[in-house]
């Protein structure tokens, strides 16, 4: 909303200057994104009229002219603008004037003397024009001050309105605003009702009153459509940011802007019958006033006459039954339209208008019939002409009601942190026309027609609040009482895990929860995924339900850097559709912990020889997160990962994710170069850590012995290392696998897995025979459980 400050001045002038305007403005919730001067910084400039010209002697494209500037004679201005012409009035600035970033002394062009300079709009700071001099009114007086003449000790605001704001989308809804602020009378234009002189009327039909339920139109015969338009109001439209076109069009946008109502005029001759408010039918096309032709889409609200559309309502005119400057009887309209008829509208057909900005955020729906009488006013008065009756079609079910809202002041003060009487709340609701009434301990408060803002309780205590003044509300320190909480030793925060894997080399990265359907269907087995119904890009369009597609789209965009070393984790959630007789409705969300690496195990150096990254490395990253706790690891499928190379992952004998190498064919479709190895758990298993068990160090000697068994290539190394351990007699402290051969002196289909056993007790030195008795039961619980037999 621009506007100019003049104009707001009429309606109300408070005892401040622009800058504490534009403050008051912005602290009431009218934002003023800009505050420009109308003209720039000149004096000395007056209205000069050119009485002769001549050719400069010397120079082919200057004039030598005779300036009448109100002095005791004429000056000599040597002039190079080509409008310049006898009987012309423009600016003359005076010698000793100061114009922006120069001052005008005397001079001599080419040999000839110059006393003073005729001025174009840009270079007194009024436009960025500077083909010619600025024209001035025939009837300005010479030797008047320019700044004087064309109200250039103005400012032009721009203000940002929130969409519930609507009401401040003209001037006389700002004025509203800062009246009350300032608690200064409103002044507002004369809108007294236009008395008709003619009978002439066209019937107004409401077809879909929900979209339109209140339409009025007037008659007004005889005027003169080549008028001028006044030069206040050119000035104050232009200001505005409205350009001026033609008298009758300069009229609907003026009152539209002073009042907030937009109309519409049409030629009365080129209109059949009943003006009808409907929707559109199929196969109906309009011409608009800018000249482009659009298919009216079922569900637009069109105003049309017994033959035609006429315009579509609320947006924008048609050009076939437009006014044009030959007009002399006009059609004119003022009408209420529903938001929801409107909003987006005009959108959908690639344009917008100032009418749709304002009916799509809500105009007042008593505002019709005012808003015609003022505009036909100002066409009688301005273009002349006879006005009919104006006729009115309204049903009154669809017009919007305004309901009184209980304010309670006691809850206003609480929420406020004001201390307010009931006197003053009443006070500041009654500055901007709200009605209110006592009853008992509370307010009834019922908004006028133009506030649509206004629904609920804690509007009233926003609007008090604002009027009260941001500004004026003390701001005490918080105060509170800080309890500790408790913090359990057997679980660990989200912080913690990420700085234990950040430990690790890892660096963190978040990306999107939504990822592209062939990820999804690639690295999940996902065919049936959730989908957005209104994604931010095509190629986002599903929910993911596993973090290892966002982590392979990093590697991707580090691949197509050329960084090759990636070693990225991520915590997030994922979303999958929950199975039927689970307890989540709807949807699951766990949250995971993600890790990636790829290529180097470390950073290329000279003390490290290059190697990949492999599935053991991840692996030793994954079991150094979860000490003391020990995961179990057992050989697994999962669409993302490489069949071989691949594992579930489990603690506490519950599954709790995957661990692997991603599978060739990925490798190669998406580019990855070296195969990165990826792991994926549920955090939930990472919070959880185990109370730490005070143990006595022994002072006595350990006793270790290997032992290296032959067993079936088909026995995993996993689950003869568990049955061993559940197997161990209580000396036997740990057992760990080191080594596994395949080759020379062992069966092709068959491997040695040598496992080292530490045995120890705390208060005895062991003896040989109990030592060899507990590995006997080691080796015959291998034996019987896994056909094992010693190594030779």
């Amino acid at each position: 909303m621009q506007f100019s400050e003049q104009w707001l001045r009429h309606f109300v002038d408070p005892g401040i200057d622009s800058e504490a305007l534009g403050q008051l403005m912005t602290m009431a919730g009218l934002e003023v994104e800009e505050m420009n001067p109308v003209g720039g910084v000149f004096h000395s400039v007056v209205v000069g009229q050119i009485l002769s010209t001549e050719k400069h002697p010397d120079a082919d494209r200057l004039k030598v002219c005779q300036v009448d500037a109100g002095q005791d004679a004429p000056l000599q201005i040597v002039c190079g603008a080509p409008n310049a012409e006898a009987g012309m009035k423009v600016p003359c600035a005076l010698v000793g004037a100061s114009l922006p970033g120069f001052e005008i002394k005397k001079a001599k062009l080419r040999g000839v003397a110059s006393h003073g300079m005729l001025c174009s709009a840009r270079e007194l700071g009024i436009s960025d024009e500077h083909g010619g001099l600025y024209p001035l009114p025939d009837d300005a007086p010479v030797g008047t001050d320019v700044r004087q003449l064309l109200g250039l000790d103005d400012t032009v605001y721009v203000i940002k309105l929130t969409p519930n704001r609507a009401d401040c989308l003209s001037l006389a809804g700002v004025a509203r605003e800062v009246a009350a602020l300032t608690d200064m009378a409103l002044t507002m234009p004369d809108l007294s009702p236009v008395a008709p002189s003619i009978d002439d009327r066209r019937p107004i039909v409401l077809d879909a009153p929900a979209a339109c339920p209140r339409f009025c139109g007037r008659i007004i015969r005889g005027v003169d459509a080549r008028a001028t338009t006044p030069e206040w109001m050119v000035r104050r439209l232009e200001r505005s940011g409205i350009r001026a076109i033609s008298a009758l069009v300069d009229i609907t946008n003026y009152v539209m802007l002073e009042l907030g109502q937009p109309l519409h005029a049409y030629d009365n001759n080129r209109l059949d019958g009943a003006v009808h408010a409907r929707m559109a039918q199929p196969g109906e096309k309009l011409l608009l006033l800018n000249e482009q032709e659009i298919d009216l889409a079922d569900g637009t609200l069109v105003i049309a006459d017994e033959t035609r559309v006429l315009g579509m309502a609320g947006i924008m005119g048609g050009e076939e039954s437009g006014i044009s400057l030959d007009t002399r009887d006009v059609f004119l309209e003022a009408a209420y339209f529903a938001p929801d008829a409107i909003a987006g509208r005009a959108r959908e057909y690639g344009f917008g208008s100032d009418a749709s900005h304002r009916f799509e955020r809500g105009v007042d729906f008593a505002l019709s019939l005012v808003a015609i009488e003022r505009a036909s006013a100002l066409i009688l008065e301005i273009c002349g002409g006879q006005a009919g009756p104006v006729v009115q079609a309204e049903v009154a079910d669809h017009l919007p009601s305004r309901p009184a809202v209980t304010l309670r002041p006691a809850r206003a003060r609480r929420v406020m942190g004001i201390d307010l009487s009931d006197d003053q709340m009443a006070s500041l609701l009654g500055r901007v026309h709200l009605d209110v009434v006592r009853d008992g301990d509370v307010l009834r408060v019922t908004p006028p027609s133009y506030r649509f803002d206004i629904e609920i309780e804690e509007d009233l205590v926003e609007e008090l609040t604002r009027l009260y003044g941001y500004d004026n509300i003390p701001a005490p320190a918080p105060q509170g009482h800080l309890a500790m909480l408790d913090r359990p030793e057997a679980r660990r925060d989200p912080w913690q895990v990420k700085r234990l894997i950040a430990d690790r080399d890892y660096q963190e990265v978040v990306t999107y929860s939504f990822i592209e359907e062939a990820w999804e269907k690639d690295f999940c087995g996902n065919a049936d995924p959730i989908r957005l119904a209104n994604p931010i890009a095509s190629q986002m369009n599903v929910m993911r339900s596993s973090l290892i597609p966002g982590l392979i789209g990093v590697l991707q965009t580090n691949r197509k850097r050329q960084n090759p070393r990636v070693r990225v984790f991520e915590t997030g959630r994922c979303f999958r559709k929950a199975a039927d007789g689970t307890p989540v409705a709807g949807y699951d969300q766990p949250v995971r912990v993600g890790l990636l690496a790829a290529a180097g195990v470390a950073a290329e150096q000279w003390g490290v020889a290059h190697r990949n990254v492999d599935f053991y490395d991840i692996k030793g990253d994954l079991e150094a997160l979860f000490l003391p706790r020990v995961l179990a690891f057992e050989a697994a499928e999962h669409p993302a990962l490489h069949p071989g190379r691949s594992a579930r992952v489990l603690c506490d004998g519950k599954p709790i994710g995957y661990l692997g190498e991603i599978h060739p064919k990925w490798v190669q479709k998406y580019d990855l170069g070296t195969a990165p190895v990826v792991c994926e758990v549920d955090i939930q298993a990472l919070l959880a850590a185990d109370l730490p068990v005070y143990s006595p160090i022994s002072r006595l000697p350990a006793v270790v012995r290997d032992m290296a068994l032959v067993v079936e290539n088909g026995v995993a190394a996993a689950a003869m290392l568990s049955a061993l351990k559940a197997a161990a007699p209580a000396i036997v402290r740990d057992i760990q696998l080191f080594d596994v051969y395949q080759g020379k002196g062992v069966d092709p289909d068959k491997k040695s897995l040598a496992f080292r056993v530490l045995m120890q007790d705390t208060q005895r030195t062991l003896e040989d025979a109990e030592v060899e008795a507990a590995v006997a039961t080691l080796i015959g619980c291998a034996t019987t459980r896994f056909n094992a037999a010693l190594r030779a």
